[in-house]
């Protein structure tokens, strides 16, 4: 019996996400970052996600220096086979590609000298800060991309504690073009109180144009089956509108 089985004993999930259609964050090629583990994990991850209404997933691995040093090539390959295999256990929501989640880090402006970054749906960029501290220059870089043709969305602004949505430093990102990607389970609290109001205050404001699981493992996973449930976030759901459904 699979993961996957026995969390659906426990809560039985609905599908709320319908309305977005793509999820275009999680972390399920396994044993490239700290996402899924192994094949049977992904697996399950990608049938909880179809449990909850998502009917496409886009995969963004880490790419973080020095982290998680992967390479895009190597990606490439290890999503398709993972798209081989997950196609071979019986996994039916589309697997719509690969992109990355591209931290903005002391080994980004090279990447930049040498663009070769694995874009969703061909055409956005999903970058991410360090939790701690945003890195000097980052917004240079971020002009640096979108002069060269990149659209760039910044993954979960709300789980950054310097980028208060009181203060200048989200508005000026918007200002700049920054589209922002909050991760749906900061809306039922996974991350804290925190990044949860720092959400809704965020949405209140009209600025998020894309939401994405962030899923890493059967974690994750299970806490989607029961925001699933919340009535607040159907509510979410049904009063906004995202970019997701586009991809």
């Amino acid at each position: 019996m699979t993961m996957f089985n026995l969390f659906k004993k426990k809560h039985s999930p609905t599908p709320i996400f319908s309305v977005l259609g793509t999820d275009m964050h999680c972390h399920l090629i396994p044993q490239v970052d700290d996402g899924s583990k192994c094949l049977e994990e992904s697996v399950d991850c990608l049938n909880m996600l179809q449990s909850v209404g998502y009917n496409k997933v886009i995969i963004t691995p880490h790419f973080q220096h020095p982290r998680f040093p992967n390479k895009e090539e190597d990606i490439q390959r290890r999503y398709a086979e993972l798209h081989r295999q997950a196609t071979e256990a019986g996994v039916s929501i589309e697997m719509a590609g690969v992109a990355g989640e591209y931290r903005i880090d002391s080994g980004f402006k090279q990447r930049l000298d040498e663009p070769r970054f694995l874009k969703i749906a061909d055409k956005y960029v999903l970058v991410e800060f360090s939790l701690n501290q945003q890195m000097m220059g980052s917004d240079e870089m971020i002009f640096d991309m979108q002069m060269m043709g990149y659209e760039v969305i910044l993954a979960h602004p709300e789980r950054y504690p310097y980028l208060g949505v009181m203060g200048q430093r989200m508005e000026q990102l918007k200002e700049n073009g920054v589209l922002f990607q909050i991760n749906v389970l900061s809306l039922g609290g996974f991350y804290g109180e925190e990044p949860k109001q720092r959400a809704y205050e965020m949405l209140e404001r009209g600025w998020v144009e894309f939401m994405g699981t962030d899923t890493h493992n059967t974690m994750y996973g299970q806490a989607l089956v029961d925001l699933s449930n919340d009535r607040k976030v159907q509510k979410v759901l049904e009063k906004y509108t995202f970019l997701n459904n586009t991809l």
